[in-house]
């Protein structure tokens, strides 16, 4: 079942153009990478399908409904929430009330909210940090600390901005891991990221875009291959590093 339908997305900023006719969709259950060079639109079309951009053209449909003009907590309250590449998470509350925030989204009573949040906290690796403030957090700790708050919203789908970049490599593994578990507990993910050690040997299909537009879709070996993203992206090295490695190799 298709759970997101990206279709003809179109968003520009004066003459600039962003986004161009941008079409994809995302099946329930399924991981999908977005990925492209610095400046291609990853960001730019996260926002839109999000609801904080309104694109110009196209049509964003989440679960049956098209959702391309709704506000960002009719969104939410749909069940499609996003992280962001720099986190700010409240930094004068503790952890779990960070999280607590995001429960409150469906749960109204505190009791019930702190319940919520605590399987968030447990679920994300927290649990010893749940009384810290979070502003004394690591940035490992704060991005996980992110994914956390956005589970609380009980998400039928995650959007999650580069949650992998800016960690040690023991924190990046982690994170990974947790990704994988999220998408076993019945999740559907889409992520951008540019360290592709992350996010090819986990995600079903990869979207890459380039200038605003998509060029080229398909499963990590095809991507891998493909003359256009290798051209555009990822370099002769990387992809030969790839095709001996089954993927499991980092994006230099």
């Amino acid at each position: 079942m298709t759970l997101l339908d990206v279709h003809g997305l179109t968003m520009k900023f004066g003459s600039l153009v962003a986004n161009r006719e941008v079409s994809f969709s995302v099946d329930e259950g399924q991981i999908v990478g977005l990925i492209g060079p610095n400046g291609s639109g990853k960001t730019t079309l996260f926002n839109c399908v999000s609801g904080l951009y309104k694109p110009i053209a196209g049509r964003v449909v989440f679960n049956g409904k098209d959702i391309t003009s709704k506000p960002v907590h009719e969104i939410a309250q749909l069940g499609l929430t996003r992280t962001f590449q720099i986190v700010k998470p409240l930094s004068d509350m503790t952890v779990l009330e960070n999280v607590m925030v995001g429960a409150y989204l469906r749960y109204p009573d505190r009791e019930a909210a702190r319940e919520e949040a605590l399987k968030c906290v447990k679920l994300c690796y927290l649990e010893e940090f749940r009384d810290r403030l979070a502003g004394d957090m690591t940035i490992g700790n704060k991005k996980r600390l992110e994914v956390a708050r956005i589970l609380a919203t009980n998400p039928k789908m995650i959007l999650l901005d580069e949650s992998v970049a800016g960690l040690t490599s023991t924190e990046a593994k982690e994170m990974v891991a947790l990704i994988v578990k999220l998408r076993e507990e019945g999740r559907t993910i889409l992520m951008v990221e540019h360290i592709m050690e992350a996010i090819m040997p986990i995600s079903d299909k990869i979207v890459v875009l380039s200038s605003g537009s998509k060029i080229a879709e398909g499963r990590p070996e095809e991507i891998a291959s493909d003359e256009r993203v290798i051209s555009a992206y990822l370099g002769e090295k990387y992809a030969k590093r790839f095709a001996h490695s089954g993927g499991g190799v980092g994006h230099e």
